[in-house]
């Protein structure tokens, strides 16, 4: 019976002895896909649903509240459903804040406009030769 040690070859090999298979280079990484900026009519789309939810909340309010209620406003006396006395209570306050926060924008766009106005009262910087 033959041995491994016959059957090696009495003549010097040639050809290089074969190493691993080449390397496959790993695959490329997939970018993550770009998030989205929010657009100005999605953030419109979202203002649209809360206000859908809030006036919902509203009109269970108002039908929930419809007992009567005298009012007695300056030398008016009047008499409305609970609900929307209140509702119109809400929307007095927050006309309210409405006017004063215009006023202070208003205040502060002057403001800003006459430092921006002023002339310049430093003379312009000189050169040195």
């Amino acid at each position: 019976m033959a041995t491994s040690s016959d059957e090696t070859p009495k003549t010097p090999v040639t050809e290089p002895i074969p190493t691993a298979p080449p390397a496959v280079p790993p695959p490329a990484p997939v970018a993550a896909p770009k998030k989205l900026r929010p657009t100005r009519i999605s953030g419109t789309w979202i203002a649209v649903l809360v206000a859908i939810i809030v006036l919902i909340f509203l009109l269970i309010f108002i039908l929930q509240n419809g007992g009567n209620a005298t009012i007695h406003f300056l030398w008016g006396e009047f008499s409305l459903p609970l609900g929307v006395a209140l509702l119109f209570g809400a929307i007095g306050g927050a006309l309210l804040v409405a006017v004063v926060g215009a006023a202070r924008i208003l205040q502060l766009r002057r403001q800003a406009k006459r430092i921006t106005d002023r002339p310049a009262t430093s003379s312009p910087a000189r050169r040195v030769s």
